[in-house]
């Protein structure tokens, strides 16, 4: 959801947290990833406006930050 949100590909976000294709592919298919690389591609998500929702009864989910408006 994070990375649709932005419109980023798979390729977009491997190369925007310096991760393989293949280990953003196989994090979206809830295969195993090194926690290294699932840190890296959060933080990625992060630095380009994401919010990340904890779990409150109706499941985990993602938002896009307020833009303040100058």
């Amino acid at each position: 959801m994070a990375r649709a949100a932005l419109g980023w590909s798979t390729q977009d976000l491997a190369r925007e947290a310096s991760v393989g294709v293949n280990t953003v592919n196989r994090f979206e298919a809830g295969q195993d990833a090194r926690v290294s690389s699932m840190e890296k591609m959060r933080a990625t998500l992060e630095a380009a406006g994401v919010q990340f929702i904890p779990e409150n009864g109706g499941g985990a989910g993602v938002r896009m930050k307020n833009r303040s408006l100058s």
